[in-house]
């Protein structure tokens, strides 16, 4: 059995797999009560995309802990996930992880690489310095680390019309509220540490298309349809219970 935790809209079909969200857009979808003012709350490629979240999805709210028997699941993964979860508790996340595992399970980690987003920053000064017009394009560079950690709405909210926008900060709250912002950053250095906290052990960096876990791929949860890399440039990491 595979977990697929906080999976968004990126679900596997496979019958070994479980979904688990807690998405505000999930819980919205399982109130029958309120489906006919969605259209007033979503429009366009929006509605469409709310409309098409998979009905199997386990909802659960993970800071709750993992609802499955110590060492009952193969597999666990989640991608761009530990980000966006307080810094203080994502030891008690990952130990969680390692107490549902089987012996020998594998947890798969995806989220943005810090490492290289640094590493791409400071390209961008040290060119910036010499170039004026590439400078005009610097603060993107500094936007990809911060942006997400300091934004107070949405970001779909913040492009609506003014009703519109009123309202989807009403009914759905902050961009922190619907778990948006990002809480903390992680490297190859910091998340093994944390990894080792938790007693998981053979802790390697992959790649998007390559697994421990039985039949990986047939999953398609880091691919695109064209079998391209979903979430380019992010940190890949798996451990062993």
């Amino acid at each position: 059995m595979l977990l697929n935790l906080g999976c968004g809209t990126k679900t596997s079909n496979l019958k070994d797999a479980v979904n688990i969200d807690w998405s505000i857009f999930l819980r919205l979808k399982k109130i029958s009560i309120i489906q006919p003012i969605i259209p007033l709350i979503f429009k366009g490629e929006r509605l469409k995309n709310y409309k098409s979240i998979s009905n199997d999805i386990l909802v659960h709210n993970l800071k709750k802990g993992i609802p499955f028997k110590d060492n009952s699941v193969d597999a666990i993964f989640h991608s761009h996930v530990v980000e966006h979860i307080d810094r203080d508790y994502i030891n008690i996340f990952i130990n969680e992880s390692y107490r549902v595992l089987k012996p020998g399970g594998i947890l798969r980690i995806v989220c943005p690489d810090l490492h290289y987003l640094v590493e791409e920053y400071l390209s961008s000064y040290e060119k910036s310095k010499h170039d004026k017009d590439y400078a005009q394009n610097h603060d993107r560079y500094v936007s990809e680390i911060l942006e997400q950690c300091v934004r107070k709405e949405a970001n779909g909210s913040s492009n609506q019309k003014p009703f519109r926008r009123k309202l989807e900060n009403f009914i759905l709250g902050s961009a922190r509220d619907r778990g948006e912002t990002h809480q903390w950053m992680y490297d190859d250095v910091n998340l093994k540490l944390i990894l080792e906290e938790s007693c998981f052990k053979n802790i390697k960096k992959m790649i998007f298309n390559k697994s421990n876990i039985e039949n990986w791929e047939a999953h398609k949860l880091e691919s695109n349809e064209d079998g391209s890399e979903f979430k380019p440039h992010s940190l890949y990491l798996e451990a062993i219970k």
